[in-house]
């Protein structure tokens, strides 16, 4: 039987999961502060809030209302892009506070709430799933899907990311604790395992793909004499010159422009899941 989690309050913020809020086993904290300082100017965040902001747009069309939950929402970036959005109610809920103390001053007018999604489950229901790039970081990966699975209501939608291709695996995804990178056919049976029927399923960074093959592989080749710090270390691989970020923004948007016209590209280093419950 499905654990239906109850919230008690630490330092201002409801937490549900209160005995994992400041362990950082799964995610370092100082990576919180990163990617704060960069989520501006990334090209890769604000590609990925320009896709799934639209995915999120198509659904609140389908339903009219829809009240969202965002699992692993970090510091609040994709938040801020969609809690305007006319008929959407938006909850960002994370696993550590570091990064919740951080949404929260960027992002005063959503709700926040700390939460393990492989723990259990919340007292409510959600028309909208989001987990953009989250459940790589857990062991338990299988237990993260179905518990939101039975959080999402019978006519909602699971909008999903995780990094794809194991042969890309480098220094970077140990900084940030990943535990696996998936295949299309791994994450597709799992889904689909725990009564998910995925309604679309693409690659991003389709484009600039040839670039991360070389960089993952160079990235192997001088990670023992790169920064041991693992802040040093992550803000050396996601922080790039001004007109790199322009102009890997334009590439990116190429992705955009095919998946919004239902295309699933075959290849790239992010794969992406629009699933709904199985005969709904």
């Amino acid at each position: 039987m499905t654990r239906v989690l109850t919230a008690r309050t630490v330092n201002g913020i409801a937490c549900y999961s209160p005995d994992v809020a400041e362990s950082y086993a799964d995610y370092p904290d100082a990576a919180f502060e990163v990617t704060d300082a960069e989520v501006e100017r990334s090209f890769w965040v604000r590609s990925r809030n320009r896709l799934f902001g639209w995915l999120v747009q198509q659904d609140v069309t389908r339903l009219g209302r829809a009240n969202l939950l965002d699992i692993g929402c970090g510091t609040g970036s994709f938040l801020g892009k969609i809690i305007d959005m006319p008929g959407l109610s938006a909850t960002g809920s994370e696993i550590y506070l570091s990064g919740l103390k951080i949404a929260q001053k960027r992002q005063p007018r959503a709700e926040f709430i700390q939460f393990d999604v492989t723990q259990g489950v919340l007292d409510r229901q959600f028309d909208i799933i989001t987990a953009f790039d989250v459940l790589e970081h857990v062991e338990q990966d299988e237990a993260g899907f179905r518990n939101i699975h039975d959080m999402l209501s019978d006519d909602g939608t699971y909008i999903m990311s995780v990094p794809q291709h194991a042969f890309l695996w480098s220094r970077l995804d140990e900084i940030v604790h990943h535990k696996r990178r998936y295949s299309r056919a791994d994450l597709l049976t799992k889904l689909i395992a725990v009564g998910f029927e995925p309604q679309r399923v693409t690659s991003q960074v389709f484009f600039l793909f040839p670039l991360v093959v070389v960089s993952r592989l160079l990235d192997r080749s001088i990670s023992g004499a790169a920064p041991t710090d693992d802040a040093q270390a992550l803000l050396a691989r996601v922080s790039f010159p001004r007109p790199v970020n322009w102009l890997f923004d334009k590439i990116m948007r190429l992705d955009e422009a095919l998946i919004r016209m239902g295309l699933s590209l075959p290849f790239g280093s992010t794969l992406i899941v629009v699933a709904r419950k199985s005969g709904a």
